[in-house]
């Protein structure tokens, strides 16, 4: 055990003895720091106010000179300084002679503590309560981070982000951001007739996209189940069902990599609008995400990384066909064969990936090696190829072509929409396709999901689908490198040094 937890463990017990917790059942703070800054930024420099207040909050820094102490208060608003007076505690606490004593010997920076009090700004210009009573509601036995920077700290922020939090504004201002995107995204929807309506996270068949699962076992039913790694197939159902404007926001799992733009366990929010297609699903994309950058940025105009992002509609729209042509003079309208293609691709420097076994897989892989990462501004890359888009209708006038798109911003994905395909016959087709390739090794593959193909056969109607990645959204509207700066708690290796102290 640390000597300075032996030290604070001790006061304590000194708390407990004095009868000042050291663990409160309650406290009613009056008011929130940052209100008291704003509703009482006229006061003078030098000048009291006699108004009642009572804020609660964590210590954040202490400083004590004599008969004066000066503490930094901080609650989710932001932080107040506390003046701390001998003579008016004594005044004010005559059940307690030593109060003034006992908030500077036994308070700790980390502490959580709540005072109450009335107004007054320093000579220095500095709000500040002026403190006539005080009440422990929690006291810290770890101190905080005195220094919170470079690469070794960057792994404790994710490990202990409570830590990260309590330092940090600029942390707690990326999850006040991510909230508000969430629920200004769930307004927009609801105000345009969209149902939220949940679906399973355990699922006897996974499906919705190319993505290995994470597989479990539900132990009453004997059942090997995986979780989700989309919510698209059970949302269609529901539009089968009649429901005509449905989506759902929620965590899908994927068992794959790590990187700064994928995590395990992640959000998105698919929107399903009964006979629409996807021209109505890049205009509903661009409408809604303009949407959230307003309400949580102020405008549609942001930084992102040093680059200036404009997400004001419209935006631009390309197939993906030209973007690979204008980047690397590749035109694969023109291949025969996917040797052809893949000879084009070579002679260029372009890896050749053996699964790609098609010219529109090699057309993928093209775009992904040559575009993708040059799309800064929000781009819809349109119209995918067949073997790419086993749940996207045909292309109505381009034949082995799909009527999908992706959006791009900053170089990655962050939208995909389709038209949906509705034919139960080619969807099984497609799906038996993507079987195929499962038992050939393709572990991403999709299998064959026999209910889903039945509630086709019921009939579905004309439908336009969209997914968003929530983590990726909130990524550029915070301006965060890393898509675990937007995860409170990303999945992490076990931290084989961490040591937790015993009481």
């Amino acid at each position: 055990m640390s000597e300075l937890r032996e030290t604070r463990l001790e006061k304590a017990r000194t708390l407990a003895s004095l009868g000042q917790g050291p663990y409160a059942l309650r406290f009613e703070p009056t008011h929130r720091t940052a209100d008291l800054q704003v509703d009482h930024a006229d006061l003078a420099n030098g000048q009291e106010r006699d108004v009642a207040v009572a804020v609660a909050g964590r210590v954040m820094t202490r400083r004590v000179m004599g008969k004066l102490a000066f503490f930094t208060l901080a609650d989710e608003s932001g932080p107040i300084q506390l003046f701390i007076e001998k003579a008016t505690l004594a005044s004010a606490m005559p059940e307690d002679p030593e109060a003034f004593a006992h908030i500077t010997s036994l308070v700790d920076a980390g502490d959580l503590i709540g005072v109450h009090g009335s107004l007054r700004r320093t000579d220095r210009g500095e709000l500040s309560v002026k403190v006539k009573g005080w009440t422990m509601l929690s006291k810290s036995l770890q101190p905080l981070p005195d220094k919170w920077h470079g690469l070794a700290d960057v792994e404790k922020r994710y490990r202990q982000r409570y830590l990260d939090l309590i330092v940090s504004p600029h942390t707690r201002e990326t999850f006040r951001r991510r909230a508000l995107a969430v629920s200004a995204m769930r307004r927009w929807l609801d105000e345009r007739g969209f149902l939220e309506i949940e679906t399973p996270v355990l699922q006897s068949q996974p499906g919705g996209a190319d993505a290995r699962p994470f597989e479990t076992h539900h132990n009453a039913l004997d059942l090997p189940l995986t979780l989700r790694i989309a919510t698209e197939l059970h949302l269609k159902r529901l539009v089968v069902g009649g429901f005509e404007r449905v989506y759902e926001l929620g965590r899908i799992f994927r068992n794959e990599g790590v990187s700064t733009r994928h995590n395990p366990e992640f959000t998105s929010v698919e929107v399903y609008q009964a006979y629409a297609d996807y021209t109505d699903m890049m205009d509903l994309t661009e409408q809604l995400i303009a949407h959230v950058c307003q309400q949580v940025c102020g405008a549609t105009r942001i930084t992102y990384q040093g680059t200036e992002i404009d997400l004001t509609p419209p935006w631009r729209r390309a197939t993906m066909h030209q973007l690979v042509q204008d980047a690397s003079g590749l035109d694969f309208t023109g291949f025969a064969s996917r040797e052809d293609a893949a000879a084009a691709m070579e002679a260029r420097g372009l890896a050749v990936p053996e699964l790609a076994d098609s010219v529109g897989r090699l057309l993928v892989e093209a775009f992904e090696q040559c575009v993708e990462g040059q799309l800064i501004q929000p781009t819809f890359v349109i119209d995918y190829p067949v073997e790419n888009s086993p749940l996207a209708r045909a292309h109505r006038s381009k034949p082995g072509m799909v009527e999908r798109f992706e959006l791009f911003i900053v170089g990655r994905e962050t939208a995909n929409a389709f038209s949906e395909l509705i034919d139960p016959v080619d969807q099984r087709q497609r799906l038996e396709a993507q079987q195929a390739r499962k038992a050939a090794g393709d572990l991403e593959a999709q299998a064959v999901d026999e209910d889903f193909l039945h509630a086709l056969e019921v009939g579905m109607p004309p439908t336009g689908g969209l997914g968003i990645g929530i983590d990726r959204l909130v990524m550029l509207l915070t301006d965060s490198a890393s898509i675990r700066d937007v995860i409170a708690f990303p999945l992490l290796r076990p931290d084989q040094k961490a040591e937790v102290p015993a009481c």
